[in-house]
């Protein structure tokens, strides 16, 4: 990629929010594939591959979908990651709900707050950034409430 080129990079972010571990990557799309790949490395190299279940709460992205995984890979693997795999949403017009957006933000002003020439060279930053707020083990201390969402989000919640 020429150093004059002008990409638009999409991150794939995963965050444990309790322990304060972060995984990041960028990649020139953002595909259904590209997310397969993501939760495939989750569950098959990241510090998590002998969890049996895990629990991603995910935005409304329509490549965040259990059929990413069966666009990747072959029927029998695709259905062996997704098995464990408990997936939530966040709500629609609730990206300040998303952890993982907080943690793009943070990332984006500590390691990428710059013109980066080349994908290899911007994933080499992050992996850098990673390692070192890793070390830091900084859990999110998450202060919403269910009560607070049911005034935030009225509109979401039937009234019984």
């Amino acid at each position: 990629m020429s150093m004059n080129a002008r990409v638009r990079v999409r991150f794939l972010l995963v965050c444990e929010p309790l322990s304060g571990w972060h995984h990041a990557y960028a990649r020139e799309h953002r595909c259904a594939v590209d997310f397969a790949h993501e939760v495939n490395w989750l569950l098959s190299e990241s510090p998590y591959k002998d969890v049996p279940k895990i629990m991603l709460v995910l935005d409304n992205l329509n490549t965040h979908v259990i059929f990413s995984l069966y666009k990747a890979f072959s029927a029998v693997k695709a259905r062996g990651l997704a098995r464990r795999l408990e997936i939530h949403y966040t709500p629609k017009h609730g990206s300040w709900l998303n952890i993982a957006e907080m943690s793009i933000s943070i990332l984006s002003k500590q390691c990428i707050d710059r013109r980066i020439p080349d994908l290899e060279l911007l994933n080499r930053e992050i992996g850098a950034w990673e390692k070192e707020y890793n070390s830091k083990r900084r859990a999110v201390k998450w202060q919403f409430t269910t009560a607070d969402a049911r005034i935030k989000l009225h509109k979401l919640y039937p009234v019984f």
